[in-house]
C-alpha cells in the first residue's frame, strides 16, 4: 500500500509539474460515482434523443439511429468540482459537430448556448462554442466498453482536457449530464440545476470557479 501510494503522489507531481492537475485537486486511479438522486433504467424501444429550440427544425432520434451515427473517440483527463482528476481517460460517442456537418442540426444565428437535459429533470448548461470544440463528446462508451449505469448509461455529455490544446476551454466535469436525452440550443444563458444550487455558471477548472 505505501508503495502505491508514494507512486500516485510522484504522478501527481509529475502531472501537475506538466500543468495537467488543475489548481485545489488531486489525482485518483479511481472513477468515483457522484450524482444526485437514483440511477434510472433504460428501454431502448422508447429511449430517444431529441434536440430542438434554437435550430432550424427539431430533431429525434430513437437508441438505434443514434448508434449509428459516425462515432469519434478521445482521451481526455476529467477534473470533478470535489477536487478529483482523471488523467487518460479514453471516451467514445458522437460530437455535437459530427450531427451538425450531417445537417440532423442546423442551429441559428440566434444559438448561443446549449442546455444539456437529462433523465430527472437534470441539466447542466454550456456555451455553444464549448459544446462545438473538440474536447466535448455525446459519449457511450468508457475504455472500450460501454457507459456503467451509474455513470450515466447509455448517453451522457462529457467535457475534459485534451493534452496539447490549451487553447480549449476547460469546464468541471459536471458540466456533461449523466443520462443525456437532448440538447435545447437557446439564445440566452440560463443555469442548469447545479448552477441554480450555486455552482459557478462557468466552472473553469484553471480559474477553480467552483462556486459563484
Amino acid at each position: 500500500m505505501l508503495d502505491s501510494l508514494k507512486n500516485r503522489k510522484e504522478k501527481e507531481i509529475r502531472l501537475r509539474e506538466e500543468g495537467r492537475i488543475p489548481p485545489g485537486q488531486s489525482l485518483t486511479h479511481e472513477f468515483p460515482v457522484l450524482h444526485y438522486g437514483p440511477t434510472p433504467g433504460f428501454d431502448p424501444h422508447t429511449w430517444d434523443f431529441i434536440a430542438w429550440g434554437e435550430v432550424e427544425k427539431p430533431l429525434t432520434l430513437s437508441w438505434d439511429e443514434f448508434t449509428q451515427l459516425p462515432r469519434v473517440t478521445l482521451m481526455m483527463d476529467i477534473h470533478c468540482v470535489t477536487r478529483w482528476s482523471k488523467p487518460d481517460t479514453l471516451w467514445e460517442g458522437v460530437s455535437v459537430r459530427t450531427l451538425i456537418e450531417k445537417e440532423l442540426i442546423k442551429p441559428l444565428p440566434s444559438a448561443r448556448f446549449v442546455m444539456q437535459h437529462a433523465e430527472f429533470g437534470f441539466s447542466a448548461n454550456l456555451p455553444l462554442e464549448v459544446v462545438l470544440a473538440e474536447n466535448f463528446l455525446l459519449a457511450t462508451h468508457y475504455n472500450g466498453q460501454p457507459i456503467t449505469p451509474d455513470h450515466g448509461y447509455p448517453l451522457r455529455g462529457v467535457i475534459g482536457a485534451i493534452v496539447g490544446r490549451p487553447d480549449l476551454k476547460v469546464p468541471y466535469f459536471w458540466k456533461g449530464a449523466k443520462w443525456l436525452r437532448g440538447l435545447e440550443f437557446l439564445k440566452d444563458d440560463k443555469p442548469g440545476f447545479w448552477e441554480q444550487a450555486g455552482y459557478h455558471n462557468e466552472g473553469d477548472v484553471w480559474r477553480e470557479e467552483r462556486l459563484r
